[in-house]
């Protein structure tokens, strides 16, 4: 085989390996022999894997690779807030935000280059739509984050605790790559972590929220933004296409196929005089009556030429305590990261020079409190 033909394992689910070890004429075990070397102990060269014989090691070396993102640059905030630039195949970068607390750390993960969506107020949706990210890009920055903290082999007080769908694109229309990613996150030969510290977060993409609840069951959250379809049709686009009747339909099934108490985290992006008013926190109110959610209230971080303000502190909590009046868990999201760009709102996966970057901030996917409350990383597109 040619270099480029090679079948690059990091992707792979432990049913997929399997499946490649007897396509190559190997025993099905070798599978997760070869999954905990690559991502309990962050291997990338078969000649490190000694439970391996040297026979099978050279067959590895010439039929397959475990080959990650490229890394392209990466920040660490005056918090602790970690943000990488990874370059893929396409030839796009992307960007990978981690998000320490007490007790966590967070991982915000992106499924695309750019977005379709074009969401109003998140300028990576502005840049466009460039690629889908192949399974192995997506798991591969959480192999690539894994290793930086020194956290190999695996250990119980890793540094990754909770993962979230909710850097740069659409996580359910890149729906296949995205899942399978998620299933070597929770699996234990890959990163042992929780169902309910896996979240995925959309804008609405009702039809596939049904047909992730057939394959998985990782926690969800909703981009909402608005209240009403009016205004929902303005802020999210893809919602001319499925209303929040249809969403919210889509997000109560999914969540019922849960049970024990699972609830849907609602982000929700406070723009200044557009979505902020007490007649907008009445109307939510009203929508989510019979929804079992919590909810994130995330102050717009302002870009460039975005045309939306953060709205006052004053106006914040008080939104805040029209929903708490009505018996809504919700939280508002503090800034972390923002001296890197990696706050919300400010996540684009583009490489700039780095004086130019107190000039320009740029948006990013909303971090859900599942995965870190008070936190933010990026803002959904």
């Amino acid at each position: 085989m040619t270099e480029t033909t090679k079948v690059n394992l990091l992707g792979l689910t432990q049913p997929q390996l399997e499946g490649f070890f007897e396509s190559i004429g190997e025993k099905r075990f070798r599978a997760g022999q070869v999954m905990k070397w690559i991502h309990h102990f962050g291997v990338d060269d078969f000649e490190a894997m000694s439970n391996i014989g040297k026979a099978l090691r050279e067959k590895l070396r010439a039929c397959a690779e475990i080959r990650g993102p490229e890394i392209v640059s990466q920040d660490i905030s005056s918090d602790g807030t970690r943000k990488w630039v990874v370059r893929v195949a396409s030839g796009s970068c992307v960007e990978t935000v981690y998000i320490p607390q007490a007790g966590r750390g967070t991982l915000c993960v992106s499924s695309q280059a750019g977005c379709s969506l074009d969401c109003s107020f998140c300028s990576t949706g502005k840049q466009g739509f460039n690629s889908d990210l192949t399974a192995a890009e997506i798991i591969g920055q959480v192999w690539i984050a894994n290793k930086s903290f020194g956290t190999v082999p695996a250990k119980i007080d890793r540094a990754i605790t909770n993962v979230v769908m909710m850097g740069m694109g659409e996580p359910l229309m890149n729906f296949d790559n995205v899942v399978a990613a998620m299933q070597i996150m929770m699996d234990d030969l890959g990163y042992g972590i929780s169902k309910r510290k896996v979240t995925l977060s959309t804008s609405g993409v009702a039809p596939m929220i049904d047909e992730l609840g057939k394959v998985i069951d990782v926690s969800l959250a909703l981009s909402l933004h608005a209240p009403n379809d009016e205004l929902r049709n303005r802020l999210v686009p893809i919602n001319r296409k499925y209303p929040l009747a249809v969403v919210l339909d889509a997000c109560k099934r999914y969540i019922s196929r849960l049970g024990e108490k699972r609830v849907l985290t609602v982000e929700y992006t406070l723009l200044k005089d557009v979505n902020d008013q007490p007649e907008h926190a009445a109307q939510m109110v009203e929508l989510l009556r019979d929804v079992p959610c919590k909810i994130n209230l995330i102050p717009f971080n302002p870009f460039p030429f975005s045309g939306y303000e953060r709205p006052s502190n004053n106006a914040i909590r008080r939104f805040q305590d029209l929903l708490h009046q009505a018996g809504h868990n919700v939280t508002v999201r503090t800034t972390r990261g923002d001296d890197i760009d990696a706050a919300c709102g400010q996540l684009v996966g583009q490489v700039m020079d780095r004086t130019r970057r107190s000039e320009r901030h740029i948006a990013v996917r909303q971090l859900g409190d599942e995965a870190a409350p008070s936190a933010s990383a990026a803002n959904r597109t």
